[in-house]
């Protein structure tokens, strides 16, 4: 095991706390993600209420990307203007999350999601997420050493219902 590994042990395992989304999942919303996707099933809109699933209900992947910046929070772009060396990576599913240090002089590529799917979100529910380092491993590429990290979130309703789960892989390398 390289130090570099060792000194990644302490984030394994680590959660952030649970943040809900500042907006339920709403018609309007639902209606341009799905125009936006090119995925308008009857499901979505009004036409749902009488579906199987209990009512009008959001495409599979909306819970996920519904975590927006609320009216008047600070813009993560303008506190980090000055800042050279910030990325912009304001990554979904990493809020909370501490930065991993001893990756701090590593770029980042996205290695791929994995995503399962439990229940579509119906409208006007409340969606919370947690996110947590699932796992972090070196591996030797055709250009060196790297670090895969596992990021995993879920998505719930307020009662804890789970919707979406998502295994993210981010590869960090020296380049």
């Amino acid at each position: 095991m390289s130090t570099l590994t060792e000194s990644l042990t302490p984030y394994i395992g680590l959660k952030s706390d649970v943040v809900v989304a500042c907006d339920a999942v709403e018609e309007g919303a639902v209606r341009r993600f799905a125009q936006a996707t090119m995925d308008e099933r009857a499901i979505y809109g009004p036409a749902g209420a009488d579906s199987r699933y209990g009512g009008p209900v959001a495409p599979p992947l909306y819970p996920a990307l519904m975590f927006r910046r609320p009216l008047g929070a600070p813009d993560p772009v303008q506190i980090h203007a000055d800042d050279p060396d910030w990325d912009g990576n304001a990554a979904a599913g990493t809020a909370g999350l501490p930065p991993i240090e001893p990756l701090r002089e590593h770029s980042v590529l996205n290695g791929g999601a994995e995503v399962e799917l439990y229940r579509y979100a119906r409208h006007g529910e409340q969606v919370s997420m947690q996110s947590r380092y699932a796992d972090m491993y070196e591996k030797v590429g055709r250009k060196g050493p790297m670090v895969l990290v596992i990021l995993e979130s879920e998505y719930r309703t307020l009662d804890s219902e789970l919707l979406l789960r998502i295994r993210r892989t981010y590869i960090w390398s020296r380049m």
